[in-house]
Order: structure tokens, then C-alpha cells, then sequence
């Protein structure tokens, strides 16, 4: 009977990862208690953004330690699908892993650089400063659905394309609700300024996620 050879990936990079991102969000609860509290209940009850979006807003430890987390998370998140869906290059993952990660703080970091740029053109700094505190507080939130969904993925089920349409669904839909509440608390600060609104909307919003998405799929 001849051998047969079984190539099985470590996981030994990907532990790792998922644990300092662990130490990270533990490390966040531990310094910021009360914050944490009101972070975790975050879809169910606003009083997070609204306590903290003028205390510091995006420059406070603990939104750094928790944008962190989301940034490691996400970055495997798009890696364990682009393996599931679009079978990347399997022959150094490690690289291929901070590749991804380079690419999602790149991209997220331009992003913020343009956002910022905008609002000190048009004199709404304050105005963008607390939309982008809102929209990263509920992006960083879902990122406990991305560490959830990396750990079962990992670990449980590998190459589940189900476990990635249910957490796509869940951080989709935890995001509408920050979107939501956005236009509902801001909205007297946004209907002055409903065309910059707009502008900024289709400029920093819907047209990354457009040139991304024909990227793909090209």
C-alpha cells in the first residue's frame, strides 16, 4: 500500500492572531470597565456613542484598542473568505495574511485621512469628527462577529460558506443600525448640510465599496 500524503496548514499564525486580538479586547475591558459595559449592549442601547463622541472621540485608548481588534479581525475575516471563495495562493500564508491586513489599514486609513480632509474644507470638522466616532463604534462592535466567525472557522467548520453569509449578515445589519441612528441623532446637524451629507456619502462611502467590489469581481 503506498503512502498518502496529507498536507495539513498550521494553524499555529492563525492562533496567534486570534489571541493577541483576545488579549487586546481583554486588555480594553480591563483598562475601561464602564466604557466596556456600555460598549458590548452598543445596538441595543446608544448611550456609548452618545457619552463618549465628544470625550475624545476617535483619539481615546480604548477606541484604538477596540479599532485594533477590528482591524486584525477583519483582515482574517477577508483572508478565511478569499480561501473559501476565490482559493488564494495557499504557499505562504502568512504573507498573504499581512498582505490583506496592509490592504485594510491602507484603505481604512485613506479613508479617514480623505473624511477628515473634507470636513476641514468645508468647516464641518466637528459634524464628521462624531459621524466616523459613530460609524467606527459600530464597526469595531461587529467585529466580535468577525473574531466568532474567524474562531468556528478556524477551528470547527473550515471553509463553511454558511458561518460567512451568517456573519456577513449579522455585520451588515449591526452597521444599518449604526446608519440608522446616525441619521436619527444627527439629523438637525445633517439637514443644514444635506448636500455635503450627500457628497460625502458618495464619495467616501458608496464609491470605495463600488471600486473594491468591481475589483473583485474583475
Amino acid at each position: 500500500m503506498d503512502p498518502v500524503y496529507k498536507v495539513v496548514d498550521s494553524l499555529d499564525w492563525m492562533t496567534i492572531v486570534l489571541f493577541l486580538s483576545m488579549v487586546v479586547l481583554a486588555l480594553g475591558k480591563y483598562l475601561f470597565q464602564n466604557r466596556f459595559l456600555n460598549f458590548i449592549i452598543l445596538p441595543f442601547n446608544n448611550k456609548y456613542v452618545v457619552l463618549h463622541s465628544k470625550k475624545g472621540r476617535l483619539l481615546n485608548w480604548f477606541h484604538i484598542l477596540l479599532t485594533l481588534f477590528q482591524l486584525v479581525n477583519f483582515s482574517l475575516f477577508l483572508f478565511l473568505a478569499g480561501n473559501t471563495f476565490f482559493e488564494l495562493d495557499g504557499n505562504n500564508p502568512l504573507l498573504t495574511f499581512f498582505l490583506v491586513m496592509g490592504g485594510v489599514v491602507l484603505f481604512q486609513l485613506v479613508k479617514l485621512a480623505l473624511q477628515l480632509t473634507k470636513g476641514y474644507v468645508f468647516n464641518t470638522q466637528t459634524l464628521v469628527a462624531e459621524i466616523l466616532f459613530n460609524k467606527t463604534s459600530y464597526l469595531n462592535y461587529s467585529s466580535l462577529v468577525m473574531f466568532i466567525a474567524n474562531v468556528i472557522l478556524v477551528y470547527i467548520a473550515n471553509d463553511s460558506k454558511i458561518v460567512f453569509y451568517v456573519a456577513f449578515v449579522l455585520i451588515v445589519f449591526i452597521n444599518v443600525i449604526g446608519f440608522v441612528k446616525l441619521l436619527k441623532n444627527y439629523q438637525k446637524a445633517i439637514i443644514p448640510n444635506l448636500f455635503y451629507f450627500i457628497l460625502y456619502l458618495c464619495a467616501l462611502e458608496i464609491a470605495p465599496l463600488v471600486i473594491v467590489g468591481t475589483y473583485l469581481k474583475d
